[in-house]
């Protein structure tokens, strides 16, 4: 009979559906968060490299503001990274030989929240550090 499925056939065709489903959601997400923590790691060395600058400019490490004007795609007006899925913010000792700038996840939505990888910090040094919720060191997870 040309047309007609069997109740088998739909049944077979409707699980293989499911499985493929529960195979493709978890990797999109995966691949979702991996995103947004290179988001974040782009916008740490892009801050490392103006940084540099700046200190091979003025032997000393600029704050917020002196590294917006002199490199605006570093600290964007809004300090968030190109994509805006963490918030860049800058942590300058009192002397400027030092700095640490911070990349934390701005809260999306409940299906995207990267529980593993919450803040992302590197230092004048290159050192990079990760944190995830509950404050647990990530730092060889999220820095990949």
């Amino acid at each position: 009979m040309k047309g007609r499925f069997t109740l088998t056939e739909l049944l077979t065709a409707v699980v293989g559906l499911v499985v493929i489903a529960a195979v493709a959601l978890p990797m999109w997400r995966t691949h979702q968060l991996r995103l947004r923590r290179e988001d974040a790691a782009d916008a740490l060395r892009a801050v490392q490299t103006a940084q540099d600058e700046y200190f091979g400019r003025h032997a000393r490490y600029a704050d917020e503001a002196q590294l917006r004007a002199s490199t605006p795609q570093a600290m964007s007006g809004k300090a968030l990274s190109a994509r805006g899925y963490y918030r860049i913010t800058l942590q300058k000792s009192a002397d400027d030989l030092t700095y640490s700038a911070v990349a934390r996840a701005v809260p999306p939505e409940e299906e995207l929240a990267d529980t593993r990888c919450v803040e992302l910090r590197i230092d004048q040094n290159g050192r990079r550090y990760a944190v995830d919720a509950e404050g647990v060191d990530r730092s060889a997870d999220c820095w990949r």
